[in-house]
């Protein structure tokens, strides 16, 4: 068990040096091999696209816009950064929403709740399947795992005023003494 466990530091001590060497005709890890080919299987609703900021050379680092088009989100347009580590698919991808939201299962600093991004993480799933469960907390908000408690038990008691909340935080208002940014 402990020799498994230096064999993942060293896979991980040799991305990091193959990241500060730069991209210039070095080999890929496997990680990047393997979210190559998830990018490349891509398979996502009109409503979600992907777009990479530093450039198509940083595989591993990447945006996903998620504009759902349910549900009391809709309308809005919700930006997330991924970070994939080097040992992908062994460790679940890092998830952050940049778009400040008034959601139960992400909190006002972007962390996100979503279980296949913790525990039930597994390495047949892939980017397709995280973007799925990222839209998903947008059409089915879920009131029983959250992050943000107080969004949560607006929506476990008050719907109708949870709604009126989504709708307020996204058109750029405030919800209690917080303001949140216009999304839509």
């Amino acid at each position: 068990m402990i020799g498994l466990f230096k064999v993942k530091e060293k896979q991980k001590e040799e991305a990091k040096s193959n990241n500060a060497r730069g991209a210039s005709g070095k080999k890929q890890s496997a990680g990047e091999l393997r979210l190559h080919k998830d990018i490349t299987e891509l398979n996502l609703p009109k409503s979600c696209s992907i777009s990479f900021p530093n450039g198509n050379n940083d595989l591993m680092n990447f945006e996903v816009t998620i504009k759902p088009d349910d549900g009391y989100y809709l309308g809005g347009r919700f930006v997330f950064t991924f970070q994939v580590s080097p040992v992908y698919p062994h460790e679940a991808p890092k998830v952050k929403c940049k778009t400040k939201v008034y959601h139960p299962n992400i909190d006002l600093e972007g962390n996100v709740c979503l279980n296949i991004l913790r525990e039930d993480w597994k390495p047949v799933l892939n980017i397709n399947t995280v973007i799925y469960g990222l839209f998903h907390l947008f059409t089915e908000p879920n009131h029983e795992d959250p992050l943000n408690h107080d969004a949560a038990a607006v929506l476990r008691d008050n719907p109708k005023q949870f709604e009126i909340n989504v709708k307020r935080a996204m058109s750029g208002g405030y919800v209690g003494q917080t303001s949140f940014p216009r999304c839509i």
